[in-house]
């Protein structure tokens, strides 16, 4: 079966050309969504990919109608292939039920796994570099002692007698992360009180 996805991203905002370009195109059933493409949870679309079976096809006019960002969409292409569902993205004339169709998407895949790798090199290289130099910290911490939760859970240690556990939960932090804060306070009070 072959199934259409039109979207657009406000209320306000005219499906008809999609519509026409998937009728045209000898789609089985048309899903419409007006949902923004920077949305996560596009519903009508999830559903549709949850009920896609193998050799389906998912049609769609043009890649952005799917997702915003190159990750997303070939995330998603990775699923469809596994799944043995094919795209067709009609501006790009792409149809994975075709070797060249199939030709590009691996392509456009490649380019996206050799971006991925090339990012992961630069920060590596990056890092390896402020070592040397001495002045790598590390990544920046979520919690550290100037937050509010952490300042919250120090005092509750200090003033009651309340377990870490306790703490922790009334706090939202974890117990991992309140020892690791409460021996740089210690640290920092003893250096402060030397």
């Amino acid at each position: 079966m072959i199934f259409g996805y039109a979207r657009v991203s406000t209320f306000d905002q005219n499906l008809d050309s999609q519509i026409e370009q998937l009728r045209a195109s000898n789609i089985d059933r048309i899903i419409q969504e007006k949902v923004s493409g920077v949305q996560d949870q596009k519903e009508e679309l999830s559903q549709l990919l949850n009920q896609l079976v193998r050799n389906d096809t998912l049609a769609v006019t043009r890649m952005d109608r799917l997702g915003r960002n190159a990750k997303q969409l070939l995330e998603l292409i990775e699923d469809l292939e596994e799944r043995g569902i094919h795209l067709v993205i009609l501006n790009l004339g792409i149809d994975t039920r075709t070797p060249s169709g199939k030709f590009i998407l691996t392509v456009m895949a490649a380019f996206s796994e050799l971006d991925r790798t090339m990012i992961k090199e630069k920060q590596q290289a990056g890092i390896a570099v402020a070592k040397r130099k001495g002045t790598y910290k590390g990544r920046k911490q979520k919690f550290g002692l100037e937050h509010e939760g952490i300042n919250h859970a120090i005092e509750l240690h200090e003033t009651t007698s309340k377990t870490v556990k306790e703490i922790c939960k009334i706090t939202n932090i974890s117990e991992a992360t309140f020892y690791r804060r409460w021996r740089e306070y210690q640290r920092v009070k003893t250096n402060d009180s030397c």
